[in-house]
């Protein structure tokens, strides 16, 4: 049995304040912040015998965050890079799909803005014809996608679970369209990926940011690629990092004075060669890889069906509110996000401010009609952050 209340004393930011809003930006574990601290001070006094080896010990140190991440992603770590932000990942695949003018990108009314600007923007670039499938009361679902589908369809771009409303699609029914189309399959797994498990199979980019559910700093995140992909496509900008390492190592080939960049260069098979190449955010790799391993340590069938139950549980509670819960959905179309309305923008915005003066963080979101006060549920959480946040609404309304 998890020791829940061990895990959630993990995170000290959940003292003096109950933390709904993992969707937005989470709290650091604990260890995070202890490894970031031990890394900074061997950047402060490096233990190496010379800058060199401490610049190859600085590079081991970040590649922990990518075998974190695949362990996490049941995946091999050739099938990962580190990448900055969503943002980074989701402009790589847009950058990386070989475009025909005329090839059109599904996507949806729902999505968070930043899902559908690489590829609006393709529309002036490469003549991609963006075409985004209207939501019906807050569902967007394979059909409404299948319904869309043309012989012109290229990619489908999709956020697993929706940032608003907490909608989560069926990825398997998803990619089993996109294979029918031979059409790219781009996720934002960003509001799922550390609460619950995100399948992969047929998804040829899953992509997400570490300041959210996977709990690290901005700055930082994962991107999978499949076979598909790292067999098929090639980066459109390329770094040194990337490339196969040198016999000896980069010590021994910076020291030879036979080199020159005048000379072909072999990259990486793997998903790295999509990464920028050049140094990142060390930093924030090392707060990564230490909170996907306690989210790894836990388990994340373990983490979600925490995640579930207390969403459960908060669900329950609304439905016995004069509100408008706009996450009605069951397991199977939910992740850690609940929203609800009080009927109208201005009430939703009081209620927010209610429960900003009791110390309760949530969020005030909306996306094509849909949304309302957000509440997001980690597996960090426990009933009495649910139950305050029940009784501080049903207050609100009182008054």
């Amino acid at each position: 049995m998890t020791d829940w209340t061990s895990i959630r004393a993990q995170y000290p930011g959940l003292t003096g304040r109950t933390f709904l809003d993992a969707a937005c930006v989470s709290l650091m574990p604990q260890r995070a912040h202890e490894a970031v601290t031990a890394f900074s001070a061997r950047l402060v006094d490096p233990a190496e015998a010379d800058a060199t080896l401490h610049h190859i010990w600085m590079d081991a140190q970040r590649e922990q965050a990518v075998h974190s991440s695949a362990r996490l992603l049941e995946c091999a770590p050739r099938h990962v890079a580190l990448v900055e932000s969503t943002t980074h990942g989701l402009n790589i695949a847009a950058q990386a799909i070989p475009w025909r003018a005329g090839d059109e990108v599904l996507m949806c009314d729902l999505e968070f803005l930043q899902v559908a600007i690489p590829f609006v923007q393709l529309a002036q670039r490469a003549g991609v014809r963006p075409v985004f499938v209207r939501h019906r009361d807050g569902i967007a679902d394979v059909d409404a996608f299948r319904a869309a589908a043309t012989p012109a369809t290229r990619a489908i771009v999709v956020s697993s679970t929706q940032w608003s409303n907490g909608y989560r699609i069926d990825l398997d029914g998803l990619a089993q369209l996109a294979r029918e189309h031979g059409a790219w399959l781009v996720v934002d797994a960003i509001q799922q990926a550390g609460a619950l498990p995100v399948s992969l199979h047929g998804v040829d980019f899953l992509i997400a940011g570490g300041h959210k559910w996977l709990n690290a700093p901005m700055g930082t995140g994962f991107m999978y690629m499949s076979g598909r992909a790292l067999e098929e496509l090639e980066p459109a900008a390329w770094g040194y990092l990337a490339l196969e390492p040198p016999d000896g190592g980069w010590g021994t080939y910076f020291s030879t004075p036979s080199i020159t960049p005048d000379r072909s260069y072999g990259f990486v098979a793997g998903a790295k060669r999509f990464e920028i190449g050049g140094t990142g955010n060390y930093p924030g790799a090392i707060a990564l890889a230490q909170s996907l391993d306690l989210v790894n340590e836990v388990g994340i069938a373990r983490a979600a069906a925490r995640v579930w139950a207390l969403g459960e549980r908060l669900q329950e509670g609304l439905r016995e509110l004069p509100v408008r819960l706009e996450t009605p959905f069951a397991r199977e179309h939910r992740a850690g996000i609940i929203s609800f309305t009080l009927g109208e923008r201005g009430r939703d915005l009081a209620c927010l401010e209610h429960l900003t003066a009791a110390r309760i963080y949530v969020a005030h979101r909306y996306t094509s009609g849909t949304g309302g006060v957000r509440v997001s549920v980690h597996y960090f959480n426990d009933e009495n952050d649910i139950d305050h946040v029940l009784a501080e609404t049903a207050a609100f309304l009182r008054r």
